[in-house]
């Protein structure tokens, strides 16, 4: 029995191009659909728009994690989530564990004939989260447990990348809220440097308010912001900014880096605008970086002269590994961030 995306019992979260309802595209991380079924089987049919590294769906089946690798196809194609269940009611929850390395297009669902479709048991958080980041946001690598607090091994680890236990997103469970994870591996804040897209890097500066980006996968889409309006945004950039040049560190005067903390502080203004009421948090990570980059985070929050606008630190910010955050530090990263949005107090969501 096939269902469409667009089946009323089926709860969205994230940033979800549904122009064409009946097969709507999947960019960011944490995207997800939500609903309960019977029958003894689940399925998922979509197409993967690639670009790079070794794509997977992720699903979670009465409480049960497990990975779907997806091939590299350009018509739909159906998989398996789930087989040899029991015809009893199941809990499902489908997801995006990958930043805009690849897209899905969703064509639908696969059950058994005759079996029920139901929403989600739970009612949808009225709490909501944003996020704008890099690597660290997505989750990247970090299923990658062999090497917590090391670095990473020169091989492609795309595999281990899993957006379910990034920190936002343990954060965002941990406060009962949605989150949109609009973040990208080796985003910078700025176009010019970062990992993303090289040689023509590509910044959050491109991508913020953007519903697709990569230009690898197509055509770049405006975001309807009046889609989604958090009450707190988190900002967890200057980290990749470093590449190719650590110009906060060595030169924290010069010019490059006094532009820098300037379009810093135009992106907060710019989501400011967006967001007149939300609360701005701006951090970087557990991952090892220079201090300078928090100095000139600290530097740009403080002149902004926003009372809703604040740094947060996490207490091993910048030190506790030279590789991707694993699990046990992005849980550790959650804690803290958990412990300092409750500190605001139930106001916060108000």
């Amino acid at each position: 029995m096939f269902i469409p995306p667009q089946h009323p019992a089926i709860r969205t979260m994230g940033r979800i191009d549904d122009a064409a309802p009946s097969r709507p595209i999947w960019v960011y991380p944490y995207t997800q659909a939500r609903f309960r079924c019977t029958g003894t089987a689940i399925g998922i049919t979509l197409v993967n728009h690639w670009n790079y590294g070794e794509s997977h769906v992720g699903a979670i089946v009465d409480g049960m994690q497990s990975r779907i690798r997806i091939p590299v196809n350009d018509e739909p194609i159906t998989l398996t989530v789930a087989d040899h269940l029991p015809d009893i009611e199941h809990e499902v929850t489908i997801f995006k564990r990958q930043d805009g390395e690849h897209y899905i297009e969703l064509h639908g669902f696969a059950l058994d004939d005759g079996a029920q479709i139901l929403p989600p048991a739970d009612p949808e958080p009225v709490r909501r989260i944003e996020i704008y980041g890099d690597s660290v946001s997505c989750g990247e690598r970090n299923e990658a447990v062999r090497y917590t607090g090391m670095a990473d091994p020169e091989t492609d680890l795309s595999p281990y990348s899993n957006a379910w236990y990034s920190y936002g997103a343990i954060t965002a469970r941990n406060l009962g809220a949605q989150l949109h994870d609009v973040a990208q591996g080796g985003a910078a804040l700025l176009d010019g440097i970062g990992w993303f897209n090289g040689p023509d890097y590509i910044g959050m500066e491109d991508i913020w308010d953007r519903i697709e980006y990569n230009p690898a996968l197509g055509e770049t889409k405006p975001w309807d912001f009046s889609r989604y309006t958090p009450h707190v945004v988190i900002i967890a950039l200057g980290q990749n900014d470093a590449h190719p040049d650590d110009f906060m560190a060595s030169d924290y005067h010069g010019a490059q880096a006094r532009h820098w903390r300037a379009r810093y502080a135009d992106f907060i203004r710019a989501l400011r605008e967006r967001y007149p009421a939300a609360l701005i948090v701006c951090a970087t990570t557990v991952l090892r970086h220079d201090e300078a980059w928090d100095r000139a985070i600290d530097e740009v929050c403080c002149g902004i002269g926003d009372p809703k606008v604040t740094h947060f630190t996490y207490s091993r910010n910048g030190s506790a590994t030279p590789g991707h955050p694993r699990i046990a530090e992005h849980e550790e990263m959650a804690r803290e961030l958990t412990a300092y949005l409750e500190g605001f107090g139930d106001d916060l969501w108000n």
